[in-house]
């Protein structure tokens, strides 16, 4: 049976370092789980690794897409099974690394997302029409009043999935969420590391202000430029709440403090997700100062067989 490890939990709680660290000291690869650094050209806002990072680590599904193209959960789950099966063949047990729940879930229960649509052209083009004029907000409170499930379950800040799920649930009655599993094709090691609310709400706070120091207002004005056909990545966390500033509505700040507050929302979204829909072995990074060393010696026990 293949052998993968995941590293996950909210945004900004060291998922990355952890896992360049790990990699390096198992000699293995990372697989990135976030559906946004697939995008060339968009690495700060996105918060990739370094290329410095990049390089001491071979890392896989960063940079594969430029920012108009379009990149699904059932792509991410097919390529990240090849690069596993690949890599397991190496003798190396990959590190899947990321935040993005749907995506992880995708693979670690292998769901049937299957190859044919279910969808309606009207429907679509009727929930399009409303991305268009009244914006994703509008689209998730459909999703949340009409398929609750999975308004729970996908990333609703990715305007796709939200209107697949809604096209899903009208055209068929059922929700998107309720897929057969396919057969189990590997064992997972589910690590997630999370910290005390207040110490992981002032990291979000300063991971955004550095952005903002490095770059970030430039990324977010090329996705502003191109919004109207950066589909996936113009609702990204990080980038929409800038546009208000480039449209000379808001000041810099607020928008700045727009990111921050809808970061922590999301990292709590991610938690409850993660809590919720996979069977993770939970760190505190702050309770325990030798966590890392912790977990070297469940990924041996899990890589060596014995792993509960």
């Amino acid at each position: 049976m293949k052998k993968v490890i995941a590293i996950v939990g909210p945004t900004a709680v060291g998922k990355s370092a952890l896992g360049l660290k790990l990699a390096q000291k198992f000699n293995s690869e990372i697989i990135s789980g976030d559906s946004m650094q697939i995008y060339r050209h968009l690495d700060v806002g996105t918060a990739k690794d370094s290329p410095a990072e990049l390089k001491a680590v071979p890392h896989h599904l960063v940079d594969i897409c430029d920012p108009d193209q379009r990149y699904t959960v059932k792509n991410f789950q097919e390529r990240a099974k090849s690069i596993i099966t690949n890599l397991n063949e190496q003798g190396k047990v990959p590190f899947v690394v990321g935040g993005t729940g749907f995506y992880l879930s995708s693979l670690i229960n292998n769901l049937n997302l299957g190859g044919k649509s279910t969808g309606d052209t009207k429907v679509r083009q009727e929930l399009l029409a409303i991305e268009q004029n009244e914006g994703l907000d509008k689209l998730q409170a459909i999703l949340k009043e009409e398929d609750p499930l999975a308004y729970q379950k996908i990333d609703v800040e990715n305007a796709r999935r939200v209107i697949r799920a809604i096209e899903v649930i009208r055209t068929t009655g059922k929700s998107i969420t309720d897929q057969d599993n396919g057969n189990k094709w590997a064992d997972f090691y589910l690590i997630g590391l999370t910290d005390d609310r207040p110490k992981l709400y002032e990291r979000i706070n300063q991971r955004v202000d550095k952005m903002a120091q490095n770059g970030l207002l430039d990324e977010a004005e090329y996705v502003f430029n191109h919004r109207d056909t950066f589909v996936q990545a113009k609702n990204a966390i990080g980038y929409k709440e800038l546009f208000p500033y480039f449209e000379k509505q808001a000041s810099l700040e607020s928008c700045l403090d727009e990111i921050k507050k809808n970061s922590r929302h999301f990292a709590k979204r991610q938690f409850t997700y993660f809590r919720n829909q996979m069977d993770v072995d939970w760190y505190n990074i702050s309770d325990d100062n030798n966590y890392q060393k912790t977990i070297e010696e469940n990924i041996i026990k899990f890589v060596g067989g014995h792993n509960d």
